[in-house]
């Protein structure tokens, strides 16, 4: 098993609206990371907010785990670019992320088998623990290009 532990650190005043939604995350030896909330009175659009971290979680763990399928299977992947959405949907009265959609362009050597490519990024997703972690659909369209 392994563990991330980290901390989350918010102060403010809940009796004077609107409060603040900033927050900061840490851990012992990366950057802090300024959070806040996506919506709302209060929010900061200008720090991350969960929506944001959900969708770049489930993106970085899929590029992660396509990365190791191409060089295992000797794909030549030059580049990757991902535009990532995550869509919120109220459902029985309770707000959930009801799809997230990865759209990412996939830069391969020339003569690369394209076909090929979109399987190991299709089959990333069958072992991305994040993926695996979520009730969300995930919508996926590559896009796959000559460099």
């Amino acid at each position: 098993m392994h563990a991330y532990p980290l901390s989350l650190r918010w102060t403010g005043d809940t009796s004077q609206p609107p409060f603040t939604r900033a927050a900061t995350a840490s851990t012992d030896g990366k950057p802090d990371l300024a959070l806040s909330s996506g919506m709302g009175d209060g929010a900061d659009l200008s720090r991350w907010n969960p929506e944001d971290l959900l969708g770049a979680s489930l993106a970085q763990c899929h590029l992660l785990t396509f990365l190791a399928l191409a060089a295992k299977t000797q794909l030549k992947v030059l580049s990757y670019e991902d535009r990532v959405s995550v869509e919120l949907d109220t459902l029985d009265k309770v707000t959930r992320v009801t799809r997230i959609v990865l759209s990412p362009t996939i830069t391969v050597a020339a003569g690369t088998d394209h076909d090929k490519v979109v399987v190991m990024f299709e089959k990333a997703h069958k072992y991305c623990f994040i993926a695996n972690s979520i009730t969300a659909q995930v919508a996926m369209f590559p896009n796959v290009i000559d460099g």
